[in-house]
């Protein structure tokens, strides 16, 4: 059989062009071998019937504390019993960390960590990075296959232990989980677990599909929570690829610069919450630490009398936070100018020098233009358009914006300022870090009471008026 490995569309010869998907070039051979299904235990396992709507009971379970505001907060609540959790994210972005420092703090649950990359003694050893007290495993030697107790308890807590066992094959994790009864269960990493009944090599689409389908029949079946720990090929996707997060419950991506400290945890689906939450994690030596309040972190003290910086009010998720918009206007060296942008929407950039030129009458189209989100984030909310024209301004003309100003607003082709969502949570952030003045749509004026705000809120309906608010 021939399968997509975009989309998993199957076709019985090979297709240059894939019909669901329109890509080229993404038809695989693998090999199907008949074989008795998967050895499932039979936990709970009904025959099913057609029943009405009406008498189905959909009572809320409850969830799984993580022990972590930041994961509880992205999956929507905490760890629903029964559901099959993707995670994501490049090499060495911390995605196994942050999973072991969560099960350790889980004191009241049996996890079982299945592990196919690293070996006991390199767990031991990251959670003995991690700050967390140990006991330590047994000698050398052995079988391959080595079940061991951490027993880990979390910080300030006595634990019951975190089972480990090192093992490739679905068919002893299911042995495993039937001799042990654990509440979750982590593979470590989906792309190295293999079965018997595929024959194809482990990472391949076909033993990722079989795996992770009997993974979430077990769960679904009376079997405990399942989190899956996924590779990311060289295009930035999950590795699978969209087989994959089709038949999990929650796919949750773990990005950031391994340059910088910060790491986002964003919810790509989520069958049990809103894909709105975003987490935000500092990379220290012990390990992940949440940040309660980014934007006292990625704003820096040093930016008094500097030209081309701006502060926007910006909002991901649900969670409202001030960033550091930072640009460069030179005159172009070599006669064709440069746009760069990190961070930011490489096309909206162009857009926006557009409106600068056109609609206010700036001439830019000579001059290098480079523009940075400070902290190494990367913000798609369009409430920071005012910001960053206020910022490539600003080093346009050599002269900085007051420190205490910060600005929102959407702008429009024809200049216009148009208005942004959730103003008031905007203007309490900005309020709240010692802000004195915050520049924002003048249709957004109706919707807030600014007697209830000691920051002084300035409306601008057009770029010329923001601009004459800021430089006079």
């Amino acid at each position: 059989m021939y399968v997509c490995d975009n989309c998993g569309q199957e076709s019985s010869k090979w297709l240059g062009k894939c019909p669901s998907c329109g890509q080229w070039n993404t038809f695989k051979e693998i090999r199907i071998k008949a074989a008795s299904p998967l050895p499932l235990p039979d936990i709970g396992r009904k025959e099913s019937s057609p029943i009405p709507l009406s008498e189905i009971r959909a009572d809320e379970e409850p969830r799984m504390d993580m022990h972590d505001e930041e994961l509880n907060r992205v999956l929507g609540g905490g760890l629903v019993p029964g559901s099959l959790v993707l995670l994501g994210g490049e090499p060495g972005i911390g995605k196994s960390t942050l999973i072991l420092q969560t099960v350790l703090r889980l004191s009241d649950k049996k996890v079982l960590y299945v592990s196919g990359e690293e070996s006991a003694r390199q767990l031991k050893l990251r959670a003995e990075r991690l700050k967390a007290h140990s006991q330590p495993l047994p000698g050398e030697g052995g079988s391959e296959r080595m079940t061991t107790s951490l027993d880990v308890p979390p910080r300030g807590g006595a634990g019951e232990g975190l089972l480990v066992v090192c093992d490739t094959s679905l068919e002893n994790i299911f042995q495993h989980i039937e001799a042990e009864h654990p509440d979750l269960v982590v593979i470590d990493s989906i792309q190295t677990v293999s079965t018997e009944t595929v024959e194809s090599s482990p990472g391949s689409l076909s033993q990722i599909r079989e795996c992770a389908a009997a993974l979430l029949k077990h769960a679904k079946s009376g079997g405990p929570s399942t989190i899956l720990i996924g590779h990311i090929n060289k295009e930035g996707t999950i590795a699978g690829p969209k087989v994959l997060e089709h038949i999990v419950d929650t796919v949750l991506q773990f990005e950031g610069d391994q340059h910088y400290l910060y790491r986002i945890l964003r919810a790509q689906k989520n069958r049990f919450g809103s894909t709105s939450e975003l987490g935000i994690y500092e990379m220290r030596a012990d390990g992940l630490r949440p940040v309660a309040n980014p934007s006292e972190l990625l704003l820096t003290d040093n930016q008094d009398g500097l030209s081309g910086i701006a502060i926007a009010a910006a909002i991901e998720g649900v969670r409202p936070f001030l960033i550091e918009t930072q640009a460069l206007v030179s005159t172009a060296a070599y006669g064709t100018a440069q746009r760069s942008a990190n961070g930011f929407d490489y096309r909206r950039l162009n857009m926006l020098l557009a409106v600068l030129e056109k609609r206010v009458g700036f001439k830019l189209a000579q001059k290098d233009v480079f523009l940075n989100i400070a902290g190494g984030l990367r913000v798609t909310d369009p409430a920071i358009d005012l910001g960053v024209i206020a910022a490539i301004l600003s080093s346009n003309v050599d002269t900085a914006i007051e420190a205490d100003t910060a600005l929102c607003g959407e702008v429009g082709l024809s200049g216009e300022i148009r208005p942004v969502s959730r103003i008031e949570q905007r203007v309490a952030e900005a309020q709240k870090l010692g802000f004195k003045r915050i520049l924002i749509p003048a249709a957004n004026l109706k919707a807030i009471n600014p007697h209830d705000f000691h920051i002084t809120i300035t409306p601008c309906r057009r770029v010329e008026d923001a601009f004459r608010a800021l430089f006079g």
